[in-house]
């Protein structure tokens, strides 16, 4: 097993307004989150996407300055980068997409670098299930740990392919309601055990400002959110929390669900920076000392003696 962490997934321009502030064209895409999250740690990492001839080279730079592989990012001439546009509502936790444009995406099939087909560690990040399934098609030996990631849309309109993902994942992370839209279940430890079933060995269930669930076998484990006293974007979270726990996995080697324990605490902390400020921004500041800090205050929070009387 080596600490190579290989990440699938889109490289965008993000329109973002909540009801706090609004911007336009900002760096987005799963990718983008995953990745600046990932580089928090010592691992050796690379970003397979595509962008068009309109992404900005700073945008790139700022990857390739965290030590991230970006050689299997294709630029294509005379195409429009991956754009989304969405407006959240006053309680932060419902969206409307208001636009997206695919534009690279179209007719785009993910090619792995050479020097990455033996990375031990996987993620597939939210993009169409086909191409999941083609970057695991790729891979000369299957990786020791491969966490995939969705979203409804691919669920409605993609799901037989996405079964088929699901029975390949090692870590699945949905959202709750993801959860129930899969499975069509409306209790969360029965779509839970039906997401078992369909073959993902690990389930984490992101529940956003409610904290998250680890699920293995008849195991389970949860952490809550860190209460933040700055909401300002929740874009990308999920993201992060996908990218953060990976890279833990991936610096540490150690697969156990006790281990994923700690890469679920990482994953939440790391995705609590996230939505503190517009788009990745925050990502772009934030350092190891910031993360450890914001770690033992999860600690203390959580952690308490029984008293029996």
């Amino acid at each position: 097993m080596n600490n190579k962490l290989l990440t699938v997934g889109t490289l965008a321009f993000d329109t973002i307004e909540t009801p706090f502030v609004r911007v336009e064209r900002t760096m987005g895409g799963a990718a983008n989150y995953s990745a600046l999250a990932s580089a928090i740690f010592d691992i050796e990492q690379a970003i397979v996407s595509v962008v068009g001839e309109d992404y900005p080279a700073s945008f790139l730079q700022i990857l390739s300055e965290r030590e991230i592989d970006i050689t299997q990012v294709e630029k294509r001439v005379g195409k429009k980068t991956f754009f989304w546009s969405g407006r959240y509502y006053e309680n932060m936790n419902e969206r409307e997409t208001l636009e997206t444009q695919d534009g690279v995406l179209q007719d785009y099939i993910p090619k792995l670098p050479s020097h990455f087909l033996d990375a031990s560690f996987v993620l597939l990040g939210n993009q169409h299930p086909q191409l999941q399934l083609e970057v695991l098609d790729q891979f000369v030996a299957p990786p020791s740990l491969i966490v995939s990631d969705t979203m409804n849309y691919w669920i409605d309109h993609s799901f037989e392919q996405l079964k088929e993902v699901i029975q390949k994942t090692d870590v699945l992370t949905v959202s709750d309601q993801e959860a129930f839209a899969i499975t069509q279940e409306k209790v969360l430890l029965k779509a839970v055990e039906k997401l078992q079933q369909m073959g993902a060995t690990y389930i984490i269930i992101k529940r956003g400002e409610h904290g998250a669930m680890l699920f293995h076998e008849d195991k389970s484990f949860y952490t809550p959110a860190l209460p933040l006293c700055k909401v300002c974007d929740p874009t990308g979270a999920g993201d992060t929390f996908a990218g953060g726990f990976v890279g833990y996995m991936a610096q540490t080697g150690d697969i156990s669900f006790e281990n994923m324990k700690n890469g679920l605490v990482y994953a939440t902390v790391l995705a609590s920076f996230c939505v503190e400020e517009v788009g990745a921004s925050k990502l772009l500041t934030i350092n190891k000392e910031e993360v450890l800090r914001r770690l033992f205050s999860l600690k203390e929070l959580t952690q308490f003696d029984i008293k029996v009387v």
